[in-house]
């Protein structure tokens, strides 16, 4: 039986919809991440979303800012800590040579994980920063011509800014 959320997903919608709007795919179930990332081939992001408004607050911009990029990843994914559970549980499997942290970001290449930006490293950095990391990361080990959506399109998408510690938890069935 999958893990219920803990968190509104309608409340966490804005959180990945932006995401969703510079092409990163929601993967919502363990079959999904073990389809993207069973693959041997290829380059694959993936995004550990979450509310935490003062790591999340920057992670996701940063990604999106990234994503358009000269060289993006082949497949960009995301799965939502505290929505999406058993998603998120499977994908750090995939990521296990890390301690499991919301929001966090790996950068697959056929099969294997080759970069990783943690919730501890997120904290420290500014959205221009965490695009700096990622887009060197994407230079290094991708080849997928970017960017990930038009540049006009790309100006009017506002990230999301509000407090994750107002999102409301799910209700539970009685």
């Amino acid at each position: 039986m999958p893990l219920a959320p803990i968190y509104d997903p309608e409340a966490v919608a804005p959180m990945w919809q932006e995401l969703a709007a510079v092409g990163v795919e929601p993967l919502t179930t363990a079959e999904q991440v073990d389809e993207v990332l069973a693959a041997k081939s290829g380059t694959v992001f993936v995004i550990v979303n979450s509310i935490c408004g003062c790591a999340a607050g920057h992670a996701r911009p940063g990604a999106m800012l990234a994503l358009q990029n000269a060289v993006i990843p082949d497949r960009s994914v995301t799965v939502f800590a505290g929505v999406d559970r058993d998603a998120v549980n499977r994908a750090r499997e995939y990521m296990a040579a890390y301690p499991p942290s919301s929001p966090s970001m790996g950068l697959f290449k056929d099969g294997k994980q080759v970069f990783m930006l943690e919730r501890s490293d997120l904290q420290q950095l500014t959205d221009d920063q965490v695009a700096a990391a990622l887009t060197k990361a994407f230079d290094e080990h991708c080849a997928k011509p970017g960017p990930s959506v038009d540049p006009e399109k790309f100006k009017q998408i506002l990230p999301y800014r509000g407090c994750g510690s107002q999102i409301p938890l799910a209700t539970r069935p009685s």
